[in-house]
């Protein structure tokens, strides 16, 4: 479990890592687990829920809740940055 942890955690970071070359995203939480936390444009969030699935953590804000797994890869990592950076830029 410690393995699959130490993964899942590791994927978050470089999520955020490259989440933080699109303007519009702003990380509001410091990323200390499989969680990240953004402010995304409001009318941005159904057009990238479209094709990946996440929570809305406060609505009144735009803030969302983006998750990593034991399972995530560095290639799904790109993968969605790239599907987000469509709508942000």
């Amino acid at each position: 479990w410690k393995k699959n942890a130490r993964h899942a955690n590791a994927m978050a970071q470089l999520l955020a890592e490259k989440l933080r070359d699109i303007p519009a995203v702003e990380i509001t939480q410091k990323v200390e687990s499989n969680a990240i936390f953004a402010r995304i444009p409001q009318e941005a969030i159904a057009k990238i829920q479209e094709k990946y699935f996440f929570y809305v953590w406060e609505e009144a804000t735009s803030k969302v809740r983006w998750m990593t797994s034991f399972e995530t890869t560095e290639e799904d990592v790109t993968a969605f940055v790239d599907h987000v950076r469509q709508y942000l830029g």
